[in-house]
């Protein structure tokens, strides 16, 4: 269940092929479409989040997905911003899914909730131990998505001795 900010920098630096490609299925809200979709003219290659086959966009309709809703918004805030994370938290929650997503205090606040919550890098170097991604790639990931202007805890020069200190290689 990915937020915003990864879409959008994926998507900025036209490496939404790279997450197409390496999963089966990967899921977001409308919310987070919506969000994603203001930028459209910033990305290389997409017109809208929606046409991606591979991105399942959750209706988040339900009584009880509209009221975890509300609690995510009261627990993360009600601005722009916070909405597309409040409705990755919801579907995390109720559907027990990985919420992913790079913003530090959200990450916070949603594994003190409980849920399971990771970065890019962490999903990058899942893909990697599951076969997708070599290592070259995901360095070369990385770099890519740094360069769109995302804020990564580490460069692609520095992932393997960093993701190797934090377990995840």
């Amino acid at each position: 269940m990915v937020d915003a900010m990864v879409l959008h920098h994926f998507a900025k630096s036209d490496r939404l092929d790279v997450l197409g490609v390496s999963v089966s299925t990967m899921s977001t809200t409308h919310i987070v479409a919506r969000e994603v979709d203001k930028y459209s003219s910033e990305y290389p290659s997409l017109r809208s989040i929606t046409d991606l086959e591979w991105l399942r966009i959750l209706p988040q309709d339900t009584d009880e997905e509209l009221i975890a809703f509300g609690q995510w918004v009261d627990v993360l805030g009600a601005g722009d911003h916070n909405l597309g994370e409040a409705s990755v938290f919801t579907a995390a929650e109720i559907q027990r899914l990985i919420a992913i997503t790079d913003d530090r205090d959200a990450t916070k606040v949603g594994r003190k909730r409980g849920l399971e919550v990771h970065g890019t890098v962490w999903l990058l170097t899942r893909l990697h131990r599951l076969g997708k991604m070599t290592l070259v790639e995901i360095c070369g990931h990385v770099d890519a998505l740094r360069h769109s202007g995302m804020r990564l805890p580490c460069t692609g020069r520095d992932l393997v001795r960093w993701a190797r200190e934090r377990g995840l290689l």
